[in-house]
């Protein structure tokens, strides 16, 4: 089955989507049947080269039988309304990251597109590093024991430029800053290991590098459901930018991940590496990463509207990550320690 697609929204986003897209297309597994934008002159030279057609509205793609799913790619402030009206048409949905900017507004979607029967599939690319793929089979084969301890850092750096762009860093159009723009990229990845955090207690600010609406920094304490205890530290503020690493503390050793790099120091003083030679964004240019996990978590969306069966990172996965940031800020803005529903129910 080739599945048809439509895709709505081409920013600073779209660049790795736009790669594995043409590559899926070429290998034969999807047909890209158009792409709409509001502002289409600003695509042109994409459209061009990629042969694919531009949509002159929404109504086109709800009316148009051959387009099986829509690739949302949006600023977060603009997605709801596509959401809805696609997941009532019968379209299956795969939206960048975040959901949405509040965590109220993401459960709503989320709600929404189970009632309407379809898929909503949300991009978190780091899952599908190698890196990432082979500490998740040694943890699924309890090859390094009980989780003790978690240390993720997102030492990024953003120019002032970037959030000079219009909405950029704004409540009103990102829902807030370093926590939900990027750092959310390695929570999702570090709960994906730890299971859900119970307790939280935080710190958010903005420093003077930047001149913006939310937060460039934020640090936290966590406390997870399986006994372990960890810290987040996430800023923007930090140049010239490095990459972001996770450390998980076992009872048998110590993985670390580093971009999409894993190293494991055994308590038996053996060390593995597993490399990765890529760019993460967390430099300068934020778009400075290959197409490859995008091309494979798009392959898995087409795989489960295909057959039928849930993608890897459904909307109701995705909201676990939702939960934490939320209780990140709340912590952080009411200056206490916050509990949170370690069930995550929708």
């Amino acid at each position: 089955m080739v599945l048809g697609i439509a895709i709505v929204g081409l920013g600073m986003a779209s660049k790795p989507h736009v790669a594995a897209l043409s590559q899926l297309e070429n290998d034969g597994v999807i047909k890209v049947h158009g792409v709409f934008v509001r502002s289409p002159e600003k695509i042109a030279v994409t459209l061009a080269e990629q042969n694919w057609r531009y949509l002159e509205s929404i109504d086109e793609i709800i009316k148009n039988r051959n387009i099986d799913a829509v690739i949302v790619l949006t600023p977060p402030n603009a997605r709801q309304k596509y959401v809805q009206s696609f997941a009532k048409a019968g379209k299956h949905l795969l939206i960048e990251k975040p959901i949405e900017r509040t965590l109220s507004v993401a459960v709503s979607m989320v709600k929404y597109c189970e009632n309407s029967n379809v898929f909503l599939g949300v991009v978190f690319q780091h899952r599908y590093r190698d890196g990432s793929k082979k500490l998740r089979d040694l943890v699924d084969q309890n090859s390094l024991g009980t989780l003790q301890l978690v240390n993720a850092r997102i030492p990024w750096w953003r120019d002032q430029s970037y959030y000079d762009g219009p909405g950029r860093g704004t409540f009103e159009r990102d829902g807030g800053g370093v926590l939900i723009s990027q750092a959310i990229h390695t929570l999702d990845l570090m709960l994906v290991f730890t299971g859900q955090v119970e307790e939280v207690q935080a710190l958010t600010a903005t420093s003077d590098a930047h001149s913006m609406e939310a937060e460039d920094f934020a640090s936290a304490g966590l406390k997870f459901s399986c006994g372990a205890v960890g810290s987040v530290m996430a800023t923007t503020s930090l140049y010239p930018g490095g990459q972001e690493s996770l450390e998980f503390v076992f009872s048998k050793g110590t993985a670390t991940l580093t971009g999409g790099a894993l190293s494991i120091k055994w308590r038996d003083g053996q060390i593995d590496d597993y490399k990765e030679e890529s760019e993460t964004g967390g430099g300068a240019d934020p778009m400075a990463f290959p197409s490859d996990w995008h091309r494979l978590l798009i392959s898995d969306f087409v795989a489960a509207v295909s057959s039928g069966i849930e993608p890897e990172v459904t909307g109701k996965e995705a909201l676990k990550v939702h939960r934490l940031i939320d209780g990140i800020v709340r912590s952080a803005n009411e200056g206490r320690r916050i509990y949170l529903d370690s069930n995550c129910q929708i």
